[in-house]
């Protein structure tokens, strides 16, 4: 059976990613399952280019077959920012997500979009010790909504409308977030090749 390392500590991450994998002929571990490793630091300018650096810097210090993602919203109004800070919005003490909630809202209301479209997006890359296998971007278009709905979900979820449903993402049970969202995209894609993979 394979191991298949997954790159993140994120909680809720691992718990949506699971569950797309799941009945696959893998062997799935978190960080916490293998010796501690340093985060590397993500300097990327694209969702992509920090997907590519976790999966190639941990698939190196653990020997395993990793996958990292990197993910985020996107606001128009606001040039695409959060982007890539998404997580680390507000400031590097990581402030919780009510307070980046109150400054997006901020932030937004000075631009006179306080609804402004808006997009999650997520990159992975898969990768052995010295290269990426394979890639793959998601993405759910939606727009800002205030206040925060929902209890569901996690990050930015309870201000993210996604007109199809009628609500938010945070106030839709898991597994029909997951058949939309930008993280089930991507790793259903991955999913698809490893089975190709698998059966070759």
């Amino acid at each position: 059976m394979t191991t298949l390392l997954l790159a993140t500590t994120n909680a809720g991450k691992l718990r949506e990613i699971r569950d797309v994998l799941a009945g696959l002929d893998l062997e799935v571990r978190a960080l916490s399952d293998i010796p501690a490793v340093a985060e590397p630091e993500e300097t990327g300018r694209t969702f992509e280019e920090n997907a590519r650096a976790k999966a190639l810097y941990y698939a190196g210090a653990s020997g395993l077959l990793t996958v990292a993602e990197d993910s985020g919203l996107e606001i128009d109004a606001l040039d695409g920012a959060p982007g890539v800070y998404s997580a680390r919005f507000g400031g590097e003490r990581a402030p919780a997500y009510a307070e980046k909630f109150a400054l997006l809202y901020r932030m937004l209301a000075e631009r006179g979009a306080p609804e402004s479209p808006a997009r999650f997006a997520c990159a992975l890359a898969l990768a052995r010790p010295g290269g990426v296998l394979f890639e793959a971007r998601g993405t759910i278009e939606g727009r800002i909504t205030s206040p925060p709905r929902g209890t569901g979900g996690f990050g930015y979820d309870p201000i993210f409308f996604y007109p199809p449903f009628g609500c938010t993402l945070a106030e839709v049970p898991a597994d029909r977030k997951s058949s939309v969202s930008h993280r089930g995209q991507a790793f259903r894609q991955l999913r698809t090749f490893l089975e190709r993979e698998r059966r070759r």
